[in-house]
C-alpha cells in the first residue's frame, strides 16, 4: 500500500510539498483551477506573480536562473504541489509532458 503522507522541500524560490493527499486537493479547491499543458522541452519563465500548481502529469527539472552553477535543478512531477515565487526567472527542462492545475496570486 502506498504511503499518504506527503514531504516538502525548497529551494531558491521554489516549493515542493511531494505527493499531496486527495484530502487537501479537496481543501484548496485545486480542481477548479485553470489547467495548462507542454509538451517535452526546455521553457525559460520569469514570474510576475507567484504561481502555485499541482502536477496531474509530467516530470521537470526547474533550474533557477542567478543560482550557483552546481546548484542542483529542483525535480518535481505528477501528484505534487510546487509554489513558484514572484520575481522568480528559472528554466522548466521538461522530460515528461506536463498537464497541471494552476493559479497565480493576485496580490
Amino acid at each position: 500500500m502506498a504511503s499518504s503522507s506527503s514531504s516538502s522541500s525548497a529551494a531558491a524560490g521554489i516549493t515542493v510539498e511531494r505527493n499531496i493527499p486527495e484530502t487537501r486537493v479537496k481543501e484548496l479547491g485545486i480542481k477548479a483551477w485553470p489547467k495548462w499543458g507542454c509538451p517535452p522541452g526546455k521553457f525559460p519563465l520569469k514570474y510576475e506573480a507567484e504561481e502555485t500548481c499541482y502536477l496531474l502529469k509530467g516530470r521537470v527539472k526547474a533550474y533557477v536562473k542567478g543560482s550557483s552553477p552546481d546548484a542542483s535543478a529542483v525535480e518535481f512531477g505528477a501528484g505534487d504541489l510546487v509554489v513558484l515565487s514572484k520575481g522568480l526567472s528559472c528554466i522548466w527542462d521538461v522530460a515528461v509532458a506536463v498537464d497541471k492545475h494552476y493559479k497565480f496570486d493576485s496580490s
